[in-house]
């Protein structure tokens, strides 16, 4: 039976264990992921802005689908990475996201279910393909993402399983999805209804450019619904439009109960209400690949805090897994998360 944090210092309330069935639920982008390797002149020729996420339409998706020659095929988004790094460090998770009754759709349930995850797809629509993210990887490691949301982005609440919301002990919400008035309004249902059980609800801001679309609704999601937040240092900074790092995290203390905000080398900042404590990163031989490192981390600080962890060793767990997943390609791992931890995280 996951055991949840002793969140009385941190977030007064929730604290319901009964009826738990995961770890973490997570709602996000059910994407298939086509991770490619090219040279900076390709980005160019293609017109990328490189470290971008770029939403694509369907003719641009064929088009580049077919200038990355070979590539690297699995399931992906960002929330479904996050879960299946639960699962890889022995958490009990599901996955709700929507995919069509096609090719991608079905490889993407079979590849979840491999893996350990839960997976429950909203209603699918035969007139719209599934989603799949084009991830061309420089030398330098960077990632520029080429995503056609497909079906995913049609998710509403009526695609949710209550029943399943209901029972993780954490909600996890990929920000990615927010692009739609109906997701927004999902988001909104779904935290109520996990904050009704007495569940943790969480989100990820996923991108500097998502938060730069949606930041008023961002800042009132993370203000009245949100216990736990994750960013990197560039959504932070977005979302509260500064660029002094040292004001956005003196805002977020007054905003968010919980926050865990990544800078890359520099490690990591956990943000309290009372506190706030810096992690250094995890040391890695060569990074190959950051596609996935902030998903990684949220996975391995979710397992932590499901196992009654302290917020830093939380945030430990999630350098560890983050630093996996940059050593290779591909966001997912390469090896089970759980054999890495060290005897005292585990």
């Amino acid at each position: 039976m996951p055991r949840l944090h002793p969140f009385t210092a941190h977030i007064p309330g929730l604290l319901n264990k009964e009826g738990i069935q995961y770890d973490v639920v997570g709602v996000g982008n059910a994407l298939v992921d086509m991770i490619a390797m090219v040279d900076d002149s390709f980005l160019g020729a293609n017109d990328m802005v490189k470290g971008s996420m770029a939403l694509i339409e369907t003719e641009r998706a064929v088009h580049l689908t077919s200038a990355v020659g070979q590539s690297t095929r699995t399931s992906g988004g960002s929330g479904a990475n996050t879960l299946a790094g639960v699962a890889s460090l022995g958490g009990d998770v599901a996955f709700i996201g929507k995919v069509a009754d096609d090719e991608l759709g079905r490889e993407f349930a079979s590849d979840m279910k491999t893996i350990g995850v839960d997976f429950r797809s909203g209603g699918p629509d035969a007139s719209i393909p599934t989603g799949r993210c084009i991830i061309a990887v420089t030398p330098d490691a960077q990632r520029t993402m080429n995503t056609f949301l497909g079906i995913s982005t049609l998710l509403s609440f009526d695609d949710l399983d209550s029943s399943v919301i209901s029972s993780g002990a954490i909600l996890y919400l990929e920000g990615y999805l927010f692009d739609r008035d109906e997701a927004k309004e999902a988001f909104r249902k779904a935290a109520a209804l996990a904050h009704a059980h007495g569940r943790v609800v969480s989100l990820t801001l996923s991108d500097s450019f998502c938060v730069d679309r949606h930041r008023d609704d961002f800042r009132a999601l993370v203000r009245d619904d949100i216990d736990l937040l994750f960013a990197n240092e560039d959504e932070l900074l977005s979302l509260y439009e500064t660029a002094d790092f040292d004001e956005a995290i003196a805002l977020l203390r007054h905003d968010c109960h919980i926050a865990a905000v990544t800078r890359s080398e520099k490690g990591s900042v956990i943000v309290t209400r009372d506190d706030v404590h810096a992690v250094p990163a995890h040391p890695v031989a060569q990074v190959v690949d950051t596609t996935g490192a902030g998903d990684l981390f949220a996975a391995g600080f979710l397992r932590g805090l499901t196992q009654g962890k302290p917020l830093t060793d939380c945030a430990r767990i999630g350098a560890i897994a983050a630093a996996e997943v940059i050593s290779h390609v591909g966001p997912r791992p390469l090896v089970p998360l759980a054999g890495l931890l060290p005897a005292d995280l585990r």
